[in-house]
């Protein structure tokens, strides 16, 4: 009985095992599925950005946006009490936009 009952518990457990190796990952930020069109890295545009505003990021997205390539890593950076946006084109890495957030942040 014991031999039995220790299989079940080790194929549940395989089980188990299998399914949370099998679920899908998440993703850290908004714009995810665009990546494959960017020629720098989330990573790297965050580089990029905290050495243009030095801060906290609290949030990050890839979007479409007009100017630059038309693809751009935009980040929200609060640095010294203040919220900034910054924006980093995903193809080149040049700095879009650097300002502070108004009342009513997008």
């Amino acid at each position: 009985m014991k031999t039995i009952l220790a299989t079940i518990v080790a194929i549940s457990l395989a089980g188990v095992s299998s399914t949370v190796t099998a679920a899908p990952a998440q993703h850290a930020y908004r714009g995810h599925e665009l990546a494959k069109m960017a020629k720098i890295t989330m990573a790297q545009a965050r580089t990029i950005a905290l050495k243009s505003r030095h801060g906290t990021v609290t949030d990050a997205e890839l979007e479409r946006e007009a100017g630059g390539s038309g693809l751009r890593y935009s980040f929200d950076i609060r640095s010294h009490g203040r919220p900034f946006e910054v924006g980093v084109d995903a193809i080149s890495g040049a700095v879009l936009e650097n300002k502070a957030e108004g009342r009513h942040p997008d």
